[in-house]
């Protein structure tokens, strides 16, 4: 009777303190030597000076949109959005901890000085937007264009057998598989491994406050740093829902040359400008996903976030200490007064 007791009493406290557990709506990105958060009122950037010491930038938010109840909708436009500021907040953090400084130390060549006297100030951001569009760019072509030119090829090996019944699950494959590569062969660069650490103090920091714990050093320290929220879990869930929905819809070459009697060349065309027009379709889908994965802990949730939270072993890093504390930096400005408001 007093072993049932003692059992029933460690239930009640374990319950009570599944209940403290805050699931926060706010989110964040590891930036160059510091961290972003976005909370429900305005975004904090916390970045590491040379000197040592943090400095913190607010920014009013933007308040909430029509589209952020409009599920499925709310998540194409959020992430075009949270991918435009990143740049932003990447490109700022790169002149405030003064990496940008050390660059232009260097000596520039004929080129570069042109570049700079053309455009001053504005260079770093003019750069930032370049790189934005080749990352996205190369993005096209890594997870739309080579697959499917990859499968073609497997197709011709074939010769007389059909295997396009298979080729939305090849190429899905395939992009889970440069996906994680990209992710690994980053990881080696020492810059890409620092930036990882700051990314594990950011999920350390949320995991804090999501405990209801006072955000300090001690305290974030020991926390997880791996979080179902997170953009590589995100990335990840699209790439599994694109295998889902490609398999779904009769969308390969065959179908095209079968149904229209267009060469293969055209046929490619078509299906990737298909898989291009249902990808906000899948990024939707994806958003309310993780939505419910970082709202709720059963285990569908836990068998849903699962495959990211095994990816982030690799794009997130145990932080030193004065990670930790820049992060803290940047959540502590971004909690709102009322929590209610901050609810995921």
């Amino acid at each position: 009777m007093i072993k049932q007791t003692q059992i029933t009493q460690k239930g009640r406290k374990m319950a009570k303190e599944k209940e403290t557990i805050h699931r926060t709506s706010i989110g964040g990105q590891a930036l160059i030597e510091g961290i972003m958060m976005k909370g429900p009122e305005k975004t904090a950037m916390a970045v590491r000076c040379k000197d040592g010491s943090i400095a913190v930038e607010e920014t009013p938010g933007k308040g909430k949109k029509w589209y952020n109840k409009a599920p499925f909708i709310r998540g194409s436009v959020n992430f075009i959005s949270q991918l435009s500021e990143g740049y932003h907040y990447i490109s700022r953090s790169a002149e405030v901890s003064g990496v940008a400084e050390e660059d232009e130390d260097e000596e520039l060549s004929r080129f570069e000085k042109w570049l700079d006297d053309k455009f001053g100030e504005k260079l770093m951001s003019i750069v930032m937007g370049i790189a934005m569009v080749l990352g996205i760019a190369l993005a096209v072509v890594l997870f739309v264009f080579v697959p499917t030119w990859l499968f073609m090829f497997i197709q011709y090996l074939f010769g007389e057998t059909d295997i396009s019944a298979f080729q939305s699950l090849f190429e899905g494959i395939l992009k889970i598989i440069i996906f994680v590569a990209y992710m690994a062969l980053t990881a080696l660069s020492k810059d890409v491994k620092r930036m990882y650490g700051y990314h594990g103090a950011e999920h350390k920091t949320i995991a804090c406050y999501e405990a209801g714990k006072p955000l300090t050093v001690e305290n974030v320290r020991p926390m997880r740093r791996f979080h179902p929220r997170c953009g590589t879990s995100f990335i990840f869930l699209v790439l599994l829902i694109s295998i889902l929905i490609y398999s779904i819809f009769p969308i390969t070459n065959a179908f095209f040359v079968d149904a229209f009697g267009v060469s293969e060349a055209i046929a490619m065309i078509l299906r990737v400008s298909c898989k291009i027009l249902l990808l906000p379709v899948i990024v939707g889908i994806s958003y309310e996903v993780i939505r419910i994965a970082g709202r709720y802990d059963n285990i569908v949730t836990r068998i849903v976030s699962a495959p990211g939270l095994a990816l982030q072993r690799i794009t997130t890093k145990e932080p030193d200490d004065s990670m930790i504390e820049t992060a803290i930096a940047a959540m502590e400005r971004v909690i709102p007064e009322n929590k209610d408001e901050d609810r995921w």
